[in-house]
């Protein structure tokens, strides 16, 4: 029997075995793109300014004539014509009836009519509504912006979470291996003699700790990707791999991001007057304000006449304006201005207006906190940007501390003129000032995308 060489026979078993999966890199505007693309909130807020778009178009037609177009067919009961009695004297030469039918009665009535109405005056309630419901669906519109704006936010928070926790990872597991490194240091002194089993024991639990920590990393590294994952629309077990890293973008760049964090109040008043300006949030209320004055001229019209025009053409078999009755069809037509007004309704339009004003006032009320509320948000982001940005410089010499004093330590501890503990504690020291640069420069970037929120960009 021929043998089967082991390199053939390892490729199959390799080939049979799956390839684990690879993380899929994702930068942060593909990310931004994706999920945008793949929002069903977002859709759903494109199909509610479709609604208001067509219920505009629906109050804009309501000022057109209308025209309409109807058939019927009836069956009516069977009664006796309309017959007249002649009172002829007897005798006469020649044979007459006693009596003649004027009308025949016809019992299948056939109707097609053509109607056409034409609203003349209404006391400036079809305008109104007009006007609400175009501002309405302006008011829309802004809020798609707005859901975007928020989206794009939250897609970017997920983000930087998602490289915050694998930088935790990273970090992490440097400090695992470096520990490990120090437990064979210190296992190589206990074996010469020159340090105590309780020494051994103490760095073997600053290593189980640090393992520990390392499966806490790596469970939020996951669970952020499983967030990011749900924004994106991907399936859940899609492993992300962030492929824009903080130096590439974490400088503020900008005349007005510049100005956002300088602190002057002359500037801050003039990023606040842009911020209004262009946030979606103050303007959309800004156009349910206008519709809520448009309502209230709606209410008002209640007290003012309603004029139309209307005119019809019929064909009907038979026609009762013809007389006597044919059963054939007949055409005829009208023509008519029909004026109607409400003399008493126990007072229904005032509650109406009253209704209306009080919708109006909350509008305003609504406007007036929500410019408050942007004012105070681009107040706190300019802070949380400023003292960010001002963190990062701290963070890093702390970093670049801790790392001189782990090697001086490790280098005594090799000589024998440090402790164990010495080089444990900063272990511990330079793990927590690595974890805190990360968190400081996330937390930049988190500041600056709230800052482009806040600002309208």
């Amino acid at each position: 029997m021929t043998k089967i060489p082991a390199l053939i026979v390892a490729m199959a078993l390799a080939a049979a075995v799956p390839a684990a999966s690879e993380k899929r890199p994702l930068t942060l505007d593909e990310c931004v793109a994706l999920g945008l693309a793949n929002s069903k909130g977002l859709h759903a807020s494109g199909a509610a300014v479709e609604a208001s778009a067509a219920k505009a178009k629906e109050a804009s037609a309501a000022l057109l004539p209308t025209l309409k177009l109807g058939a019927g067919y009836t069956r009516l009961s069977e009664v006796p014509p309309f017959e007249v009695r002649l009172p002829f004297p007897a005798g006469l030469p020649f044979p007459m009836p006693e009596k003649f039918v004027v009308s025949p009665n016809y019992f299948n009535n056939l109707a097609l009519r053509l109607g056409l109405q034409q609203p003349l005056y209404t006391g400036g309630r079809l305008r109104a509504g007009f006007a609400a419901a175009k501002l309405g669906a302006e008011a829309a519109e802004l809020d798609l912006t707005r859901d975007r704006a928020e989206l794009i936010y939250a897609l970017r928070t997920a983000y930087w979470n998602l490289y915050k926790a694998g930088e935790f990872v990273k970090t992490i597991e440097e400090n695992v291996a470096r520990t490990e490194a120090h437990l064979v240091d210190v296992k190589n002194f206990f074996d010469q003699g020159l340090l105590t089993r309780n020494e051994v024991l103490r760095a073997e639990v600053q290593l189980s700790n640090v393992r520990l920590a390392r499966l806490d990393a790596a469970d939020a590294a996951e669970l952020a990707c499983i967030r990011l994952d749900s924004l994106l629309g991907l399936p859940l077990d899609t492993e992300l791999e962030p492929a824009t890293m903080i130096a590439d973008a974490a400088a503020l760049e900008g005349p007005e991001a510049a100005a956002a964090t300088a602190g002057e109040e002359g500037d801050a008043s003039g990023l606040l007057e842009k911020a209004l300006v262009r946030r979606p949030e103050p303007r959309a209320m800004d156009f349910r304000v206008k519709a809520c004055e448009a309502g209230v001229a709606m209410a008002r019209s209640g007290w003012y006449p309603q004029v139309y025009l209307a005119g019809n053409y019929y064909d009907l078999r038979p026609n009762p304006r013809l007389l006597p009755a044919k059963d054939k069809f007949y055409s005829t037509w009208d023509i008519s201005l029909n004026i109607s007004m409400d003399l008493w309704n126990w007072g229904a339009t005032a509650r109406q207006t009253e209704q209306a004003k009080a919708r109006l006032v909350q509008a305003q009320d609504a406007l007036g906190m929500v410019k408050e509320a942007v004012a105070l948000e681009l107040r706190q982001c300019r802070l949380e940007l400023a003292g960010a940005r001002a963190k990062i410089a701290v963070a890093r010499e702390a970093v670049n501390q801790a790392e001189e004093n782990l090697r001086i330590a490790r280098e005594r501890f090799r000589e024998g003129v440090a402790l164990n503990t010495d080089v444990l504690d900063a272990e511990v020291l330079a793990l927590q000032t690595k974890t805190n640069l990360t968190q400081t420069l996330v937390d930049a970037e988190l500041a600056r995308a709230r800052l482009s929120k806040a600002l309208g960009q």
